[in-house]
C-alpha cells in the first residue's frame, strides 16, 4: 500500500471507524463465554460474480476468531423473491463454510429490513456481539432501515456495514445504518479481499472477547493491512 495516496472516500471511514474506537474503549468487557455474531449476505444475482471470493473470506475470519476463543455464528442471506433465510447458530467452520457454498445467487431486491429485524430478534432473546452485512445494494426504504439499525444500536449490537460497489447512495445509506447501531461502515472492492479478510477477522474477535481481546490482536498483527490495525488500536 505504500506510495499510494489515500482517497477522501477512505479518509472519512478511518474517522468513523476512530469514533466506533471511541464508543467502544468505554465499553466494560465482554464476560459472556461465547462470542455470537450475525453474518448476513446480499445473494442477488449482482453479487455472482464476487460470491466465491467471499465464501473463501469467510472460512479465514472463522479461523482467526477461533484463535481466542469461541465463535457462535448465524449465517443469514436474502435473495430471489422474498427468499431470506438463516441458520442455525453454530461454531463449526466446517460446516459454516458447507452451508454458504451450498448457495446460488439469485435475481431478486434487497430485503436488509429483514436481516436486521432478526438480528433485534436474537439479540432479544440472547446478546448478539455483532453484525456483519456484506451487499452491494439496498432498494428500500432509508427511514424504515434508520429506525431499525437505531434499535440495535439500543441493544448495543453494532453493525459493520460492508459496502461493495461505487454507488454514492448506497454508500450513503450503509453509512448511516453503522453509525445509528454504534458500528462502522466500510467500502471495498475485488482488488480488496486482504482489507476484508483483516477487518471481518477483527470484528469477529471483538465479538469473541469484547475490547480486550482486540487490543490483543492488534498487537499481535502488526502486519495486517491499515483498516484491521486501526479497527483493533483502542485507546488507553
Amino acid at each position: 500500500m505504500s506510495g499510494r495516496q489515500t482517497s477522501p472516500t477512505e479518509k472519512s471511514t478511518d474517522k468513523e471507524v476512530d469514533r466506533f474506537l471511541d464508543r467502544l474503549a468505554r465499553l466494560p468487557k465482554t464476560t459472556t463465554a461465547k462470542g455470537r455474531l450475525i453474518f448476513a449476505l446480499d445473494a442477488t444475482a449482482s453479487r455472482q460474480m464476487t460470491w466465491d471470493q467471499a465464501c473463501h473470506i469467510q472460512a479465514m475470519m472463522f479461523e482467526e476468531a477461533g484463535r481466542v476463543g469461541d465463535l457462535e455464528i448465524q449465517l443469514i442471506f436474502y435473495r430471489g423473491f422474498g427468499e431470506c433465510k438463516a441458520s442455525t447458530w453454530v461454531s463449526d467452520t466446517g460446516h459454516l463454510t458447507r452451508l454458504m457454498t451450498s448457495v446460488q445467487c439469485l435475481a431478486g431486491s434487497t430485503q436488509i429490513e429483514k436481516v436486521f429485524k432478526r438480528a433485534v430478534k436474537e439479540t432479544n432473546k440472547q446478546k448478539v456481539n455483532a453484525l456483519v452485512f456484506v451487499g452491494d445494494a439496498m432498494e428500500e426504504d432509508i427511514d424504515t432501515l434508520g429506525h431499525l439499525a437505531g434499535q440495535l444500536g439500543l441493544h448495543g449490537l453494532p453493525c459493520f456495514m460492508f459496502h461493495e460497489g461505487h454507488d454514492s447512495i448506497v454508500a450513503t445509506a450503509f453509512r448511516q445504518f453503522a453509525r445509528l447501531s454504534g458500528g462502522a461502515y466500510c467500502p471495498f472492492d475485488e482488488g480488496a479481499a486482504q482489507q476484508l479478510k483483516d477487518l471481518l477477522a477483527a470484528v469477529a474477535v471483538f465479538a469473541v472477547g469484547g475490547r480486550k481481546a482486540l487490543a490483543d490482536y492488534s498487537i499481535k498483527n502488526k502486519n495486517k493491512s491499515m483498516t484491521a490495525k486501526l479497527l483493533a488500536q483502542i485507546p488507553e
